[in-house]
């Protein structure tokens, strides 16, 4: 008899440029397990029904993305200690009959910047965060989580002060990048800025020590023209790929079991696709 098919799937709107199926039915098959993930474009209208009957829908559970992860937190029975820090959800899975969620961008982001930068934690540990959303949220929950002092840029102070008030941060406007930039150990770029399509993060990396580790959050294209022009300064850079990575394995585990890894054949082929489909 064969084993039955368990489905999860990404909502958000829109979700047609996501690599997630990529890399959850490179992992299915790679375990050998009879599963299969899918891209649900959902307006704001249709998620909470859509989710309400998520396996009725046909699906064990699934990831959430923009921009309906704070609507997935509430509708949630129970969350991860990450995701009620947080106040977002992005991963959705059924736990006796019950709807429950957790939050991996944390955990995608810390492990990338471990892999792709270790030793980054120096003592006295000051990281800049620019940018006070989503990604913001994960980026800052985890530095405080490991002891880091955090300043908080953002365009618009107040989001930055009430970020940095949940996490016992600093914050400040974009002002303040020169005054600030030369005490940071590690510069995190969490805005769209830079991102294809969109406007460009302009920036002058002049006032950051050398030693100083720049993490863009954005994958497409690889390499922003932040981390270009860091690394043309000689710091070691961290890309957004590993972030993506590393938050999918949370969720695979909870709807189809096994043990995925990251592991350079699977980035390579990420990449791969990547720099296919990115304008030069």
């Amino acid at each position: 008899m064969a084993e039955e098919l368990r489905r999860a799937c990404l909502m958000g709107h829109p979700v047609a440029h996501s690599r997630s199926p990529m890399i959850h039915n490179y992992w299915c098959k790679e375990l050998g397990i009879a599963g299969v993930y899918e891209l649900k474009d959902l307006t704001p209208e249709e998620f909470p029904g859509f989710v309400r009957g998520l396996g009725k829908n046909g699906y064990v559970g699934g990831n959430v993305t923009v921009p309906h992860k704070e609507v997935a937190f509430k509708l949630t029975s129970k969350r991860d200690a990450a995701a009620d820090a947080v106040g977002a959800v992005n991963v959705l899975w059924a736990e006796n009959d019950r709807l429950m969620g957790g939050n991996s961008d944390t955990h995608g982001f810390i492990a990338n910047l471990d892999e792709r930068a270790p030793g980054w934690q120096v003592p006295g540990c000051r990281a800049m965060v620019l940018g006070a959303g989503g990604a913001a949220r994960a980026a800052v929950y985890m530095l405080r989580q490991r002891g880091v002092e955090v300043d908080i840029v953002n365009r618009t102070l107040l989001r930055a002060q009430e970020l940095a008030g949940r996490f016992s941060a600093r914050a400040h406007g974009t002002d303040a990048l020169p005054r600030l930039l030369p005490g940071a150990d590690v510069l995190v770029n969490c805005t769209s800025l830079g991102m294809a399509g969109k406007g460009a993060l302009t920036i002058d990396l002049a006032p950051l020590k050398r030693t100083a580790v720049v993490y863009d959050v954005i994958y497409v294209p690889l390499e922003t023209a932040l981390l270009r022009a860091a690394r043309s300064r000689g710091h070691r850079t961290v890309d957004g790929l590993g972030m993506l990575l590393h938050q999918a394995g949370y969720g695979f585990r909870k709807w189809y079991g096994g043990d995925p890894q990251v592991t350079p054949a699977l980035r390579s082929m990420l990449e791969a696709d990547i720099a296919a489909k990115t304008p030069k």
